[in-house]
């Protein structure tokens, strides 16, 4: 079959402006709310790694967007998005891979990541993500990735298929046509224990998964990690 849609550069078949889309901003609207609630200040360094060369969906790069002190970001990703300087005056690009990122222990206060993590690979790479976002972060790591237990996957918007097996659900994808999301390196979902898993086997410590709810069903996952000193600082 080819019925799958083409994907785009945020990896979901969603339209511009489609109920799909407005949804996504709205739940994006919470979680940036998040974000700040954690103590994020005006004077803090933010890294967002992962953004995109989307321009058409209504939330593609959010922080950049929403986040009022622009000459504290620097915006990273492995897509070419170097027009969000031109487009946001104050914020800097880099372009490279969140596992392997160009900046020193602690370079930043705040390492910010939207949707990112289902999108890097195996369970392994994932430990190698979420360990370099902690690794250049002074205060706190902020990074978001959907359920995989709530019933619609974001992506395709196919309704309990990805509770299925993995290997299953990808078999499927493939012979819906979603070929380029049916490849572990382009989505993986991950639920509440596979991501506490990935920290647990890091040794990380000061960290905790949160979510936000669509209908009372937690729909996307907020892995929060704090860094020693940072937490002395708040008590």
């Amino acid at each position: 079959m080819s019925g799958g849609r083409q994907v785009n550069a945020q990896y979901n078949v969603a339209r511009a402006g489609s109920l799909t889309d407005r949804i996504s901003t709205h739940v994006r609207r919470r979680m940036y709310a998040r974000f700040l609630a954690e103590g994020v200040q005006a004077e803090d360094s933010i890294l967002d790694v992962g953004v995109t060369s989307d321009r058409d969906q209504l939330a593609s790069n959010y922080l950049e967007a929403w986040h009022p002190h622009k000459h504290r970001i620097t915006a990273c990703g492995i897509d070419d998005a170097s027009f969000l300087e031109q487009q946001y005056p104050g914020v800097r690009f880099v372009q490279a891979d969140g596992r392997d990122l160009p900046f020193a222990d602690g370079s930043y206060d705040w390492v910010h990541s939207s949707a990112v993590l289902e999108h890097v690979g195996s369970s392994a790479r994932q430990a190698d993500f979420v360990s370099e976002l902690h690794r250049v972060c002074r205060k706190g790591v902020f990074a978001t990735t959907p359920n995989r237990w709530f019933p619609i996957e974001f992506h395709t918007v196919l309704p309990l298929v990805h509770w299925l097996p993995k290997p299953r659900f990808r078999a499927l994808l493939r012979r819906l046509g979603h070929h380029a999301l049916a490849l572990e390196e382009n989505l993986n979902l991950l639920g509440r224990s596979e991501l506490e898993a990935i920290c647990r086997g890091l040794g990380l410590d000061g960290w905790r998964v949160d979510s936000v709810s669509l209908g009372m069903w937690p729909s996307n996952l907020l892995l929060v990690l704090r860094k020693p000193q940072a937490r002395g600082a708040e008590s």
